[in-house]
């Protein structure tokens, strides 16, 4: 792989710099929530995807006919890097234009893809991912939210779970069932569905962060019209692994700038405690130092493969199981460092510092978007060609 980007790209690289210099508030980074604190939070979020979009910022990539800037890849991709240097906030809209766009893009008929991603782009539509249910996590085809054809309408009727920023959404990508009577990876649908309609109650969840960033949603005969399929009906199974390639392959070329700066952080952290005189405390370091640049050049192998052509596959697995996994062990080396003072929450209103944050969320990040078991199965079966897990044996007595 060529690791010059050349001077079109690097000259791109500049120009997003500078803008990140002169638009990115100071103490206002992707420490926002250390700085603000709910409809704030949401208010500084929405300004500054306005912001990022007046620029020209969102849909870097996409087809400029789809309202995109018609940019390659390479640019897209030192945007992130750069959006990650600067330590700019997270995107709003992650799953619009991450998810469900590219989903739309690669499966949508031609009306479909003019509809809505104009939409993303422009913000009009901010969506979420409709696709967990309390009985259908790791087990995603076991899903029960239902659809049903009446008329020129879908019927949605179920609940979905850990359902991340539903309440700010006015649309969502929803897995149901379309037909009972079908295998239950073959009778699913892939809905575009409208938020903002009786029948769609959002009921957020509180997490051991204080946040509630995941809902539970529930349908009660809610509706969209019987065109918002995306693939085709019964489909939908085909179509749900595409997204889950975009989500779980997403960030594997810039994700390693965020672990580096992470880690560098815990590395002054462990000099401050005096820990790094500790024999173990620096093996620990040093093979999380070593994780890290694995992580750099497994991303490097991914761009070569999408700047080749060919979409997330599930060699993405690969990719989200080791970052996640990687993620749990630096934060325990870092509370491990801390001791008991990485227990104590100080403040008067009493806020986990960036740390204690980082270490509870991060249980969380080996179940979304697939637990590492089930990334486990899918790299032995797709990737590796190994046999597919047997199905357990009936007992005597069942």
């Amino acid at each position: 792989m060529d690791f010059d980007y050349g001077p079109e790209v690097e000259a791109f690289r500049a120009e997003v710099r500078d803008w990140l210099e002169a638009n990115l508030p100071a103490g206002q980074e992707d420490s926002i929530r250390e700085t603000f604190a709910g409809d704030e939070r949401d208010t500084f979020m929405r300004d500054w995807e306005a912001k990022l979009r007046d620029a020209g910022y969102i849909g870097i990539a996409w087809p400029k006919e789809y309202g995109g800037r018609g940019l390659s890849t390479l640019e897209l991709l030192v945007f992130n890097e750069e959006m990650v240097k600067a330590r700019a906030p997270q995107r709003l809209n992650f799953f619009g234009e991450g998810l469900v766009g590219p989903t739309i893009m690669q499966w949508g008929t031609e009306d479909q893809k003019k509809e809505f991603l104009p939409k993303i782009l422009s913000g009009e539509h901010v969506w979420c991912q409709g696709f967990s249910e309390p009985n259908a996590g790791s087990d995603l085809a076991s899903l029960a939210t239902k659809a049903e054809l009446d008329g020129d309408e879908w019927v949605i009727t179920g609940q979905k779970v850990w359902t991340t920023v539903a309440q700010y959404a006015n649309w969502c990508f929803v897995l149901a069932r379309t037909d009972p009577e079908a295998k239950k990876h073959e009778g699913i649908s892939y809905l575009l569905v409208p938020m903002d309609q009786p029948g769609i109650e959002v009921r957020p969840l509180k997490q051991m962060t204080g946040d509630s960033e995941f809902n539970e949603v529930f349908f009660d005969e809610a509706r969209c019209p019987a065109e918002n399929v995306i693939g085709g009906v019964n489909n939908g199974w085909k179509v749900a692994m595409t997204t889950l390639g975009f989500e779980r392959g997403g960030s594997v070329t810039t994700s390693y700038l965020r672990f580096s700066r992470e880690l560098r952080r815990v590395i002054e952290i462990a000099q401050k405690f005096g820990k790094t005189k500790d024999p173990l405390v620096r093996q620990d370091l040093a093979s999380h130092f070593t994780e890290v640049e694995i992580m750099r050049y497994s991303g490097y192998r991914t761009l070569t493969s999408v700047l080749a052509g060919k979409p997330p596959g599930p060699e993405s697995s690969i990719s989200k199981l080791y970052w996640s996994e990687y993620h749990q062990r630096v934060l325990k080396t870092m509370m491990d460092i801390r001791g008991l003072d990485g227990e104590i929450i100080e403040g008067e209103g009493y806020e986990l510092d960036q740390f204690q944050y980082a270490y509870l969320f991060g249980r969380s990040e080996v179940i979304y978007a697939g637990t590492s078991q089930i990334q486990r199965n899918i790299i032995g079966e797709r990737v590796l060609g190994l046999p597919r897990e047997p199905k357990p044996e009936k007992s005597l007595s069942s």
